[in-house]
């Protein structure tokens, strides 16, 4: 074994993810010396926004002003107000948390972001749309700006900043140290201890060593939790799932790598801090197995368009305005009280190809790799993008054939029960198929897809022209058995919005910040209990930056 180490520093930032660089730069902009600490590599730098599709909630965007969508902070306010429901006690600092990141995004975010070279796709996404009242759940208008670049065209304005830092001094990385306790001397947090691991070259997202070669102790005015979520945790996320969505699914896969597991929130927790709304959490229903797996239980989310037929398991399409895009957290509410923890898209060969994209930088390599001749090809070639291809052909989940009573032969098999009657599913189907072809109609769906086509980017990339279902012109038939996949933690440790935490007893701890996932995204929970999307990867822009200039300041 190694020994032990002790270092000192100004700030101490547990975690390496989004949050935890936009915190750890602002500190060592502001003239002071930070410390990074991460139980990963260094090939690991960037956590789990390095995953993602790379979307940012804006308001009044240049970007939504060229597509002729009118957008503002009352507008935008009124939908997260909607979406959120806050009415708990403790939801204070969340709506605090709420009406602050919304300001950003309707004010400086964007042109912070792009001064560090960030950039953003043209056409804006229009995600969880709702389809309840004005004052409900959901996005009135797009709002899903798309970075060019994904996930990790978030993250490198960051990364770039952080080893500038590194090499003037200011910035000191301790890749594989593992917090296990934080150091708290008359009250005040000062410092964290813990086990430095085995070096592991392990790519990005695998499941690394454990083994223990050393121990260290790092000593500073201020420490800041970055460490994420409880996504990789199933029996974590089962321990805190909400009744009101019904029992904890049986089988689930994960949207996040093993590490993601919630230790340093409880090492926080039994340090005094005050974790709030911890039953409140944003799992996807359409979530379907890798085929080329990199972490355990690897999933990836399906982004549908409008048009997919969606079926419970039992085989009854889902009410309105349960439709694909609409409501992640209804759709998962009404999945699991069938008693059943999957769903089945019907959709055509060219619904897929027009509709379907898939979350996460290395299913997008067109937009991760900034190529536009590459991204073009989504409006032009035959079949769907590349990465959809390829799970359509391997996927577990995939099933494709001609006629309607192969596809559902093939879907009981591949669920292991007979609870699809072939009859109910045609019906269903032909039923919507006599619809299609009138622009007036009362089914809500087909509803749902002329509203969608009225919109530019929608109709442009994302909606399939309408057409029936079992028109074998615009087959084959695909069925797709959808998982639910673990992604969001959305409570989190109770902040005031310098991103200090907050104590059992109300008391501010003094040298404590909480910052991304660990806080909710901000004072414990800003999101409520739904997401409007775009606004994870914001709310760690937002309470990292708030947190690593509150923390600047507060150490002199």
């Amino acid at each position: 074994m190694a020994g032990h180490s002790t270092e000192q520093a100004d700030v101490i930032v547990v975690g390496g993810g989004l949050s935890g660089l936009v915190a750890a730069t602002e500190i060592a902009d502001s003239g002071k010396r930070v410390i990074v600490v991460d139980q990963e590599g260094e090939q690991s730098l960037g956590g789990q926004a390095f995953w993602s599709f790379g979307g940012l909630f804006l308001v009044n965007s240049p970007e939504q002003r060229r597509l002729g969508i009118k957008d503002s902070f009352e507008l935008a306010m009124q939908d997260w107000l909607g979406t959120a429901g806050f009415d708990r006690d403790e939801d204070f600092w969340p709506r605090q948390w709420a009406e602050a990141y919304v300001a950003f995004a309707a004010g400086e975010k964007r042109d912070w972001l792009r001064a560090m070279g960030h950039r953003i796709f043209p056409v804006v996404g229009w995600a969880e749309r709702g389809g309840y009242d004005a004052m409900g759940h959901g996005n009135s208008v797009p709002r899903f700006h798309v970075t060019w670049g994904t996930g990790p065209g978030i993250v490198e304005p960051f990364e770039r900043r952080a080893r500038d830092a590194a090499k003037s001094g200011r910035l000191i990385f301790k890749f594989r140290h593992r917090v296990d306790a934080l150091s708290i001397s008359n009250g005040t947090v000062d410092g964290v201890s813990g086990a430095i691991l085995e070096a592991d070259s392990v790519e990005r997202g695998r499941s690394s060593s454990r083994t223990v070669v050393g121990e260290f102790a790092l000593k500073a005015q201020a420490v800041i939790v970055a460490s994420g979520g409880i996504g990789g945790n199933h029996d974590l996320v089962r321990a805190n799932w909400p009744q009101r969505l019904g029992e904890p699914p049986k089988f689930m896969i994960s949207g996040v790598p093993e590490h993601v597991d919630g230790r340093m929130i409880v090492i926080t927790e039994k340090s005094g801090a005050r974790l709030i709304n911890r039953d409140r959490m944003w799992h996807y229903v359409e979530g379907i197995q890798n085929w080329s797996p990199i972490w355990p239980r690897h999933g990836i989310r399906i982004l549908p368009g409008p048009s997919s037929m969606w079926f419970d398991a039992t085989g009854t399409r889902l009410p309105a305005p349960l439709f694909p895009g609409s409501d992640t957290l209804g759709q998962l509410k009404y999945i699991m009280s069938t008693g059943y923890d999957y769903s089945w898209f019907i959709l055509t060969q060219a619904i897929i190809k027009k509709e379907f994209a898939l979350s996460g930088s290395e299913q997008n390599p067109d937009l991760t790799g900034k190529s536009w001749r590459m991204t073009l090809r989504r409006a032009t070639n035959k079949g769907a993008p590349a990465p959809v291809e390829a799970f359509k052909s391997h996927g577990v989940d995939f099933i494709v054939r001609d006629k309607i009573e192969d596809l559902v032969a093939e879907m009981n098999k591949l669920a292991g029960n007979d609870l699809l009657k072939l009859d109910e599913i045609r019906m269903q189907i032909e039923a919507r198929d006599r619809e299609i072809a009138n622009p007036y109609v009362k089914d809500a769906q087909v509803m749902n897809i002329h509203n969608a086509r009225r919109y530019i980017g929608d109709k442009l990339i994302r909606t399939a022209s309408p057409h029936r279902i079992l028109d074998p012109a615009q087959g084959p038939l695909i069925a797709v058995k959808l998982n639910i996949l673990t992604r969001k933690t959305l409570g989190g440790f109770e902040t005031d919005l310098d991103s200090r935490v907050f104590g059992e007893e109300g008391q501010i701890i003094p040298g404590l910040y909480a910052v991304g996932e660990a806080a909710g995204f901000g004072g414990g929970g800003m999101h409520g209990y739904r997401s409007l999307e775009g606004t994870f990867l914001g709310g760690c822009l937002f309470s990292g930056r708030n947190a690593g200039r509150a923390a600047a300041k507060a150490v002199g």
